[in-house]
């Protein structure tokens, strides 16, 4: 039986899912978090062979300590996955420090966590990007202003999502930000884009099994910086140019047996660096699509990812199919805002089109909202429908 260790199986809630299948499909599923055993779901505790938990998944002394009971008691380790972009450093050291070879070491850090990295590999398979500059001295940043003009972009080389991003408009901003003594930011041309992504899971040999992709059409940056409310969707089917720089990508980067979320601009005035509606790199994501995405995929393609994910683990495809395709809304709408129309009211409205509506954790409210409203739409014109309602705000 192969063995599957699982980092944070509880977070997000609907992760128990992945493991529900990795399990049905014969793996010792063996989970490592730091919440006690009793506050973990039914669901996920069915889905365990066994939990291990830790003062800290911070620490990785004691994450060490886990992985190796689990190898003593169970024997080699074949998959070591938390699917989780803030973990993927720690997998990676786990995997080298256990010789895990079936997902990204250490040596791989670099291009699949540093933005800068990220680029090299993405001009290896064809996508253009945008010109960039590590920050280092006043001096350095403005003569990489001098180049690419106001506004320019600056976030962590290596963070995750928006957290710490901004936009610099002018002199006076970039003083400001350069005086609260930024450490290791990549400072970018500013893109007038809308993010469309290429969202697969990728067998062992590199290949596709399944693919769609999402779009946002308002500015994650602004939504984590201006406390404003989330939205973005899947599409019915990828769109063709994304899909095949999403294809080369994978290959430039080598991945392999994985889930991933690849990030693009589409343009949307012509710029420097390309003609309205061209495609150019953002940045990639080794792991699904943050929160409930994994779900959206599932109800825009009728079909169940967490089960093709776990098979293409456990077998290296899957003969799951996908059914009727729609697109899948994500609304996340901000504590504090005077909407026009109530939750009720919009669960009278378009009760027949809504999935889910809950409350966001803390931890992804920053980015996604305080509740979420998942739906599904036939028409791009039920969709915008939809959107126009529900953000709506009183003018009381």
């Amino acid at each position: 039986m192969k063995n599957f260790i699982f980092i944070s199986p509880n977070f997000p809630a609907n992760y128990f899912r992945f493991c529900r299948h990795l399990k049905n499909n014969g793996f010792n599923v063996l989970g490592i978090g730091d919440s006690p055993y009793d506050a973990l779901s039914y669901d996920l505790k069915i889905s365990l062979t066994e939990y291990y938990r830790v003062g800290s998944l911070e620490d990785y002394d004691q994450v060490y300590r886990a992985v190796a009971f689990f190898a003593f008691k169970y024997g080699r380790i074949d998959f070591l996955e938390s699917n989780n972009e803030y973990w993927l450093e720690s997998d990676a050291r786990l995997r080298t420090d256990f010789n895990i070879t079936t997902g990204f070491g250490v040596g791989d850090i670099k291009k699949i966590k540093y933005k800068s990295e990220m680029k090299r590999y993405y001009q290896k398979a064809g996508v253009k990007v945008a010109r960039y500059h590590l920050v280092d001295t006043p001096e350095g940043c403005k003569e990489f202003i001098k180049e690419v003009g106001y506004p320019v972009i600056v976030k962590p080389d290596n963070g995750v999502g928006a957290n710490a991003t901004y936009k610099i408009s002018d002199e006076d901003g970039l003083k400001s930000f350069l005086a609260a003594n930024p450490r290791d930011y990549i400072m970018e041309e500013y893109v007038d884009g809308e993010v469309n992504s290429y969202d697969a899971i990728i067998d062992s040999r590199g290949n596709p099994v399944f693919e769609t992709g999402n779009v946002t059409p308002n500015s994650l940056m602004d939504v984590v910086n201006n406390n404003d409310n989330s939205i973005y969707y899947i599409v019915k089917e990828p769109f063709p140019d994304v899909r095949e720089l999403g294809r080369k990508t994978v290959k430039a980067f080598g991945v392999k047996s994985r889930f991933v979320h690849f990030e693009f601009f589409r343009l949307l005035s012509d710029q420097p660096i390309g003609k309205k509606g061209e495609v150019v790199a953002l940045e990639v994501n080794m792991r699904p699509c943050g929160g409930f995405s994994p779900d959206m995929m599932n109800y825009a393609n009728s079909t169940d990812v967490y089960k093709i994910w776990a098979d293409v683990m456990a077998f290296d495809k899957t003969s799951v199919l996908t059914g009727e395709k729609k697109y899948c809304a994500y609304a996340g709408r901000r504590n504090g805002k005077n909407f026009a129309y109530s939750e009720q009211d919009i669960i009278d409205k378009y009760g027949q089109n809504i999935k889910t509506v809950a409350a966001i954790p803390d931890a992804l409210s920053p980015a996604m909202g305080n509740t979420m409203y998942l739906a599904t739409f036939k028409t791009k014109e039920a969709l915008s429908a939809f959107y126009k309602d529900i953000l709506m705000e009183s003018p009381d």
